[in-house]
């Protein structure tokens, strides 16, 4: 399953973090964040529950930018 969620981040540099960083939790089959149109394109692995997921993603995109905001 393929989701897109707006996010909101502030420059590139920690845009590329934050897709490092999704791509490590578990339940993420990839992920992308495009800093031009500020989406976040998440393939989940199957059986992942992708609420559970999102909330991991952004407490760790919380960490490289404590502003972060990602829209589930």
């Amino acid at each position: 399953m393929k989701k897109s969620y707006k996010i909101e981040v502030d420059c590139a540099n920690c845009a590329q973090k934050m897709e490092d960083a999704a791509n490590k939790i578990d339940g993420v089959k990839n992920a992308v964040v495009n800093f031009m149109t500020l989406k976040m394109q998440v393939e989940f692995e199957d059986g992942a529950d992708a609420k559970s997921v999102m909330e991991n993603i952004l407490e760790q995109c919380r960490k490289i930018e404590p502003d972060c905001e990602i829209y589930f």
